[in-house]
C-alpha cells in the first residue's frame, strides 16, 4: 500500500513540475490550477536572479518563461534562467550583458551545477612567471571586469 501511494504521489508531483499527464483519480482542472500557480512562482524566482533577462521580455516575460518551463522540471532560478538565456540567444543590450557575465564567471554545461571559474584559469597559471605576466599584460586580460 505504501509503494501504491509513493508512486501515486510521484505522479502527481510529475504532473504538476514536468508536464506529465494527470494521474488517474485527480481533477485535471485544479492540478491545472495548481501548476500554473507554481509555474508563475519559478518565472518570479527566475526574474529575480537574472532581473535583465526578465525585463528585456517586459510583460511577455510570465508567458515566455510558462511556454518554456512548463515541460521541464525546476534546476533552480539559476540554472532554469540559463536555459531559458541560452534558447533565446542570442540576446541584446543588459540581457545580453548579463548572459555574457555569468557565462565569463561561471562554467555550466546545461547538465550539471554551474562552478564558479577561478580568477585565473590553469593555463594563466601555468605561464604566471612569463613575461607576458610579469608586465601585467596577462592579468589585464584575464581578470574578470567588474
Amino acid at each position: 500500500m505504501t509503494g501504491d501511494l509513493a508512486a501515486r504521489q510521484a505522479a502527481l508531483v510529475a504532473a504538476l513540475t514536468s508536464g506529465a499527464a494527470v494521474p488517474p483519480g485527480f481533477d485535471p482542472r485544479l492540478v491545472g490550477m495548481a501548476q500554473d500557480a507554481l509555474l508563475r512562482k519559478r518565472a518570479g524566482e527566475v526574474a529575480r536572479a537574472w532581473p535583465m533577462l526578465a525585463t528585456a521580455q517586459g510583460d511577455r516575460w510570465p508567458a515566455v518563461f510558462i511556454e518554456w518551463a512548463a515541460a521541464r522540471p525546476t534546476n533552480g532560478s539559476l540554472r532554469d534562467g540559463w536555459d531559458l538565456a541560452r534558447s533565446l540567444a542570442p540576446l541584446t543590450g543588459p540581457a545580453g550583458a548579463e548572459l555574457a557575465a555569468r557565462e565569463a564567471a561561471w562554467r555550466y554545461d546545461g547538465g550539471s551545477a554551474p562552478v564558479a571559474r577561478g580568477r585565473l584559469s590553469g593555463w594563466a597559471r601555468s605561464v604566471r612567471s612569463g613575461s607576458l605576466w610579469e608586465s601585467g599584460g596577462l592579468w589585464t586580460r584575464l581578470r574578470p571586469k567588474g
